[in-house]
């Protein structure tokens, strides 16, 4: 293969170039919103060639583009690190996806049929099993929450009947989710994840739009408040280490 090929001599064309560009971004950002690249890591490209068998100049670019996307961070000569959790950036990017997951919300309770019911009954179902999974989970939120999660809110808002609005739903929901993970971890079992679903599958399923969206809006900030919660308690210890 030529991909392997490259990895191995540094040979490519540049329809090549644009693939393994392509390949590295999708790679280091999945495992960057996963925090399998921690925040703060430095993104160093000799072990980064290691680890995803992809050559220099392609992860560079995929650097690049990370960057723009603010999940890396371009420190000139010295290289890349992985953006830091900034409690401040998450209140930004969830106010943005506050608005339009409510808006995308109340489109589809006002246009929802009887399949988009049963999406979100489906998803409800795997949401309240995975919730109950995550209050013996040890060290980390499970991909299969994460998953769950994110089907649960789509199947909410699938019904909506605008294609760019669900893009720039999922586009803010990406960038949250590295947040999102480090936030549900530092309450697990302090936060009741079942009631919260289960109160806005209910909502929805009774087609109370303003119910279900004032719910979803209480469901985000308490992720969001966790998380700055988190970090003050951090620095607290940090100072009192001092």
């Amino acid at each position: 293969m030529k991909t392997e090929r490259y990895a191995e001599t540094g040979e490519q064309d540049v329809a090549d170039g644009a693939t393994l560009a392509d390949a590295a971004y999708g790679r280091l950002r999945r495992d960057i919103i996963t925090s399998v690249r921690a925040p703060g890591e430095r993104l160093r490209i000799e072990k980064l060639k290691s680890i995803y068998q992809i050559g220099p100049t392609p992860l560079r670019e995929a650097m690049q583009k990370l960057a723009q996307d603010g999940l890396v961070v371009s420190e000139g000569n010295r290289g890349f690190t992985v953006a830091p959790l900034d409690p401040a950036e998450f209140k930004d990017l969830n106010l943005a996806r506050t608005v339009i997951e409510k808006e995308a919300l109340r489109l589809s309770i006002e246009q929802g049929d009887d399949a988009w019911e049963a999406r979100v009954v489906a998803a409800g179902y795997i949401m309240a099993k995975e919730d109950a999974a995550l209050m013996k989970a040890q060290g980390h939120v499970p991909d299969s929450w994460e998953r769950a999660n994110s089907g649960l809110h789509l199947a909410l808002v699938s019904a909506c009947g605008s294609a760019w609005l669900l893009k720039l739903r999922g586009g803010l929901h990406d960038l949250c989710e590295r947040y999102r993970r480090a936030s549900v971890y530092q309450k697990i079992g302090a936060r009741d994840l079942t009631a919260e679903h289960a109160a806005i599958v209910d909502a929805t399923l009774a087609r109370n739009a303003d119910l279900a969206c004032r719910l979803i809006e209480e469901h985000f900030a308490l992720t969001a408040s966790a998380l700055a919660a988190s970090r003050e308690n951090a620095g607290t210890v940090e100072r009192d280490k001092k």
